[in-house]
């Protein structure tokens, strides 16, 4: 079965990741050792996961691919904007998350990718200290600079379509703003007023992309498009867009344990995240403004799945703390450890301990990977605005705070949604409910 309504995945995909790190660096290497045959693509539910379609004597077991035209692996073009010159194999290379032997058969790929200047304001990331960055009037000059970057791209590789990835660091906390980010045209006046404390970068990076046509995902915690201006523009272009921050570690734990919890009914008092890392992305989170950003994000998770008025016994008095210390040593290496403090029969007091060593790029590069497969579907299956299927990747997911939404966080209800939306692209019934 296919959906008519879906438009085929025709030509070359290309992806132009804002920041050429360690995440980057090793969602690029892995697609390119991958479609070389000498890698495994682990993590990708674009590449490993199968979906139910049908029920009774019609049902089967497929990978998305069969159920929905997805860009394969071999159409992708990659391209990205830094603020450090280096090229991808020097920065795969000085990230130290890949070994030289997962590398070098790319070599020569690798070093085509030169980054292209950034949108950058040394205001939104202290920490960062790079000279491959576009000088701009203002901040419409900004979003200008990179729009024509992306139509350079694309004429210059022939792609037939981009999805613009954010790749790059966690900004400063912006706080949404009635007077500038609910209303486009007062976005539009705000850039072109140049008032820096309102307009980030990435919001000039994701207003650039959706003009040119292309879905934009927020991989950190950033306020970008989870503003009504941007949920707007993206109605007005007809292109999607997602957000925000990966999910990786941490709150993956969190949102897959959390239901445990829930499901046997046992009570909670508290729950202590810590994390420990290295790379650049621990050092700009060093930064207390930085840091707000993404304890925004992290301490979200929670509330939505232990919810206090549907078990006002259970979970009314939960005191959830979210640390993350910058540590070199560790360089991508993170580890989390989550005390968890729950109590049984009659209030009994009990204990959880989850320590994870994980490697930061190692699970965020499969996400990217679907994140921008996905994204090109759904804006080929002509959805836009916001893709709340996509929740599943996300630390905080966007929602429409202005109505009180509260977003999906849950992880199996979130695979549910997913699956469903799958499902429904390929033409099949979204047979699935979310309980």
């Amino acid at each position: 079965m296919s959906n008519p309504n879906v438009k085929p995945a025709t030509g070359k995909l290309g992806i132009m990741v804002v920041g050429l790190g360690a995440v980057s660096t090793t969602f690029m290497t892995g697609v390119m050792m991958a479609r070389k045959g000498l890698a495994k693509p682990v993590g990708s539910m674009t590449q490993y996961d199968k979906i139910r379609v049908g029920r009774g004597e019609n049902k089967k077991y497929l990978h998305y691919k069969d159920i929905v035209p997805l860009a394969k692996l071999d159409d992708i073009v990659f391209a990205a904007w830094d603020v450090y010159p280096a090229n991808a194999y020097e920065s795969a290379i000085n990230a130290e998350v890949l070994k030289e032997k997962d590398i070098e058969p790319v070599k020569d790929e690798l070093l085509k990718i030169k980054p292209l200047k950034a949108a950058f304001d040394k205001n939104y990331a202290k920490r960062l200290d790079g000279d491959n960055v576009k000088q701009c009037k203002d901040r419409w000059d900004m979003m200008e600079q990179v729009r024509e970057d992306i139509r350079n791209f694309k004429k210059e590789t022939g792609v037939d379509r981009v999805v613009v990835l954010w790749a790059a660091s966690t900004e400063i906390y912006v706080a949404p703003d009635k007077n500038v980010h609910y209303k486009l045209d007062q976005l539009e006046a705000a850039m072109k007023a140049n008032d820096v404390d309102h307009i980030s970068p990435s919001m000039c990076y994701a207003y650039a992309a959706l003009k040119e046509g292309c879905p934009f995902i927020m991989g950190a915690p950033n306020t970008t498009v989870d503003i009504p201006a941007m949920w707007q523009l993206s109605d007005e272009t007809k292109v999607p867009i997602a957000g925000k921050d990966f999910k990786t570690g941490q709150t993956l734990v969190k949102s897959g344990f959390a239901p445990i919890i829930g499901a046997r009914m046992l009570g909670m008092s508290g729950w202590f995240s810590t994390n420990i890392l290295g790379n650049r992305d621990g050092l700009v989170l060093d930064e207390p403004a930085n840091f707000r950003t993404k304890e925004v994000s992290k301490l979200s998770t929670l509330e939505s799945i232990l919810v206090a008025e549907d078990q006002p016994d259970l979970y009314s008095d939960i005191f959830h703390k979210v640390r993350i210390n910058y540590y070199p040593p560790r360089n991508d290496n993170k580890e989390g450890w989550d005390n968890i403090d729950i109590f049984g029969w009659m209030g009994y007091p009990m204990q959880i301990k989850i320590n994870f060593l994980c490697r930061d790029s190692i699970l965020a590069a499969p996400l990217c990977l679907d994140l921008c497969l996905l994204m090109d579907l759904a804006h080929r299956a002509g959805r836009y605005g916001t893709q709340r299927f996509l929740s599943f990747f996300l630390k905080s997911p966007q929602h429409d705070y202005t109505v009180d939404e509260v977003p999906v966080n849950h992880l199996f209800q979130q695979h549910t949604m997913l699956k469903n939306a799958i499902r429904e692209m390929g033409g099949y019934e979204a047979d699935e409910e979310i309980d």
